[in-house]
C-alpha cells in the first residue's frame, strides 16, 4: 500500500494567493487567458474555447499566455511576486517529508480545505512559477507532479518512474515495492513508492504493483476479481467462498450476488470447474472435463492397466471429488473395463 503523504505545515489559503499573483498582470484580458488557461476558478478550456469567448485567434491567445507567463516566471526568480515565495515556504517543507516529490491530487489533500481540480489547478499554476520546485504536467504517461527540484529535477523524476515500469515489465508479474527497490538498487522504499506512483501506466492492488492492462491489479470486471481471489487464496475454491472474498476484498465494486459469480466461472475458460461448485484457475494445470475424463487421461498416460485405489489417487489430482464418485464412474461407464481385481483399463 502507498505511503500516506505527511505534512506538519498549516493550510495554505490558495485563493488569496491566485489573486495576489493574477494581480501583476497588468491587462484584464491577459488575466482572463492565464485563469481560464489553468483552470484557477473553474474548468482548465482550451486555446480554441478561449478565442471564441474573447473574439481573437488560437494562435494569438497561445502568444499572449506565453509572453504573460515568461513575465510572470521572471518576476518570481528575482523574488518579486511575494505569494510564490510564501507558497514555496509552505510546499517545500511538505516535499522534504515526502521523498521530495508528490502528486499533486496528494498534495493538495494536505495543503487545502479541498483536493478538488480547481485547488489542484491553482497548486500547479504557482508550482510553475516557483523556481525551487520541479514540475511535470499530467499526460498519457504521467499523474500531474511536483518535486523539489534541487532533489528531483523534472528529467529525473521522468527518468527514474519510467524505469521502474521497465522493472516491473520485465518481471512480467505483479511484484512489491521492496522487490521494485531491489530491482533498482534503491533502499528507500518510501521513493521508490511515490514515483511507481505517478506513472499512469502502473497501478497496486493488495500490496504488489503491475501494469495497469493487468486483472491482477486493475480487475475491470467480476470475472477479473475471481481471478485475482483464486490467484491470491492459490487454492481452489467454491463460488459461495469466491463470493464472500469479493465482498471482503479491497475493490471498489463488491458488491456482487453469488449467482453472478457463478454464472461468470462458468463462461471463462480460465476457471475450471473441480468439484461440485468448486473451481481453480486453468494456469494451474487443470483441464476441463468429467471425472470420467479424467479417468480416461489417467489410464491414457498410463497406457497400462491400473489399479482403481491409483487412478483414485492420480485423479484426485486434479479433481476436487469424493473417491465415491471416481469408483461409481470407473465401474459404471463403458469406456473403462475391469482386467483383475480392482484393476481397470480403458475398452
Amino acid at each position: 500500500m502507498s505511503p500516506a503523504p505527511t505534512s506538519t505545515t498549516n493550510a495554505f489559503d490558495l485563493e488569496i494567493a491566485i489573486k495576489g499573483v493574477l494581480g501583476f498582470i497588468e491587462r484584464e484580458r491577459e488575466r482572463e487567458i492565464i485563469a481560464r488557461r489553468f483552470g484557477l476558478y473553474d474548468r482548465r478550456e482550451t486555446l480554441e474555447q478561449i478565442g471564441e469567448l474573447l473574439g481573437i485567434t488560437r494562435e494569438r491567445i497561445r502568444q499572449l499566455e506565453k509572453a504573460v507567463m515568461t513575465k510572470l516566471k521572471s518576476a518570481s526568480l528575482s523574488g518579486n511576486i511575494p505569494q510564490v515565495i510564501s507558497f514555496e515556504k509552505n510546499i517545500l517543507p511538505i516535499l522534504s517529508q515526502n521523498s521530495h516529490v508528490m502528486k499533486i491530487s496528494d498534495l493538495a489533500s494536505l495543503t487545502s480545505k479541498s483536493d478538488d481540480k480547481i485547488e489542484q489547478s491553482r497548486i500547479f499554476f504557482l508550482s510553475v512559477l516557483s523556481p525551487n520546485i520541479s514540475v511535470i504536467e499530467e499526460s498519457d504517461l504521467f499523474y500531474s507532479t511536483i518535486g523539489t527540484h534541487s532533489a528531483n529535477d523534472e528529467k529525473k523524476i521522468r527518468e527514474l518512474s519510467s524505469k521502474i515500469v521497465g522493472v516491473v515489465k520485465k518481471i512480467g508479474k505483479p511484484i512489491t515495492v521492496k522487490e521494485m527497490s531491489q530491482n533498482l538498487s534503491n533502499a528507500d522504499v518510501n521513493y521508490v513508492t511515490v514515483l511507481a506512483g505517478i506513472s499512469k501506466l502502473l497501478t497496486e492492488l493488495n500490496n504488489k504493483w503491475g501494469l495497469i492492462k493487468w486483472p491482477l491489479v486493475n480487475p475491470k470486471n467480476i470475472r477479473d476479481k475471481i481471478y485475482v481471489i483464486l490467484s491470491e487464496q492459490g487454492n481452489h475454491m467454491h463460488f459461495s467462498e469466491i463470493a464472500e472474498a469479493i465482498k471482503q476484498s479491497d475493490f471498489k465494486r463488491k458488491n456482487v450476488t453469488t449467482q453472478a459469480i457463478h454464472n461468470e466461472l462458468i463462461k471463462d475458460n480460465r476457471f475450471i470447474l473441480v468439484g461440485r461448485g468448486i473451481y481453480a484457475l486453468e494456469e494451474w494445470g487443470y483441464k476441463k472435463g468429467t471425472v470420467a475424463d479424467m479417468i480416461t487421461e489417467v489410464l491414457q498416460e498410463a497406457d497400462k492397466p491400473l489399479h482403481k485405489d491409483e487412478i483414485v489417487k492420480r485423479v484426485l489430482k486434479s479433481r476436487h471429488v469424493k473417491e465415491t464418485t471416481i469408483l461409481l464412474n470407473l465401474q459404471g461407464k463403458p469406456q473403462f473395463k475391469r482386467t483383475n481385481k480392482a484393476t481397470y483399463t480403458l475398452v
